[in-house]
């Protein structure tokens, strides 16, 4: 099968991230007198839409309190955000796909984090299209995916998502698209090969040898 569009996520797939994410739900939890989640229910939201991600790992938070945890959590959030780097040899892989491939971003992040991002790593040009949690349906909704597809008219047989969460993996199968999963992320691996992935990796060389041969 040969796919025309490849579309990442971008924490845990693109950026090494995963990990400051989970530890800054952690700490605005802390910081707002709330139920610290463990790092496993705190990593799970990862991915997800705002709201979906509150209600999951801080239930106990009534919503007239979110935009307190959403201040708190930007808060530590922007303190490491240039601690964060891309994945060892994602770099690379990246621009030797956009030669050959449409690329795209599906994420979780607001739009105002992506373009942050974005600019900070010099991403930017090699990514034809993208969709935030603010701009459409978040994960696991098919939403970003079909506005992608229909954005860049290309066929969703003609369409690959890439990514680190059960949220990316839904999403892709609710679309219609095929999907591959890397390890390297937020969610453990039993819970991406759940999904049915085409192949789940454990580093970007294994996720590379794959697309060489597939894409």
């Amino acid at each position: 099968m040969t796919y025309r569009l490849l579309v990442f996520d971008w924490d845990g797939t693109i950026i090494d991230s995963a990990a400051t994410i989970t530890e800054c739900i952690r700490d605005a939890s802390r910081e707002l007198g709330l139920e610290v989640p463990d790092r496993s229910r705190a990593s799970h939201v990862i991915g997800l839409g705002l709201h979906d991600a509150m209600r999951m790992a801080v239930p106990g938070l009534p919503a007239e309190r979110y935009p307190e945890f959403v201040a708190s959590y930007r808060k530590h959030f922007l303190e490491r955000k240039d601690s964060m780097q891309l994945f060892d040899g994602m770099r690379e892989l990246l621009d030797r796909l956009s030669r050959k491939h449409l690329l795209a971003i599906a994420t979780g992040k607001s739009r105002r984090g992506l373009d942050r991002d974005l600019e900070f790593h010099n991403l930017g040009p090699l990514f034809a299209a993208s969709r935030c949690a603010d701009e459409t349906n978040p994960k696991p909704h098919p939403a970003m995916l079909r506005e992608i597809i229909e954005e860049l008219a290309v066929r969703k047989d003609a369409a690959l998502m890439i990514g680190d969460t059960s949220h990316d993996l839904e999403m892709a199968r609710a679309a219609g698209v095929d999907a591959l999963a890397v390890t390297y992320g937020a969610h453990p691996e039993e819970s991406l090969r759940a999904c049915d992935p085409l192949g789940c990796f454990s580093s970007v060389t294994q996720l590379e040898e794959w697309l060489r041969t597939n894409a």
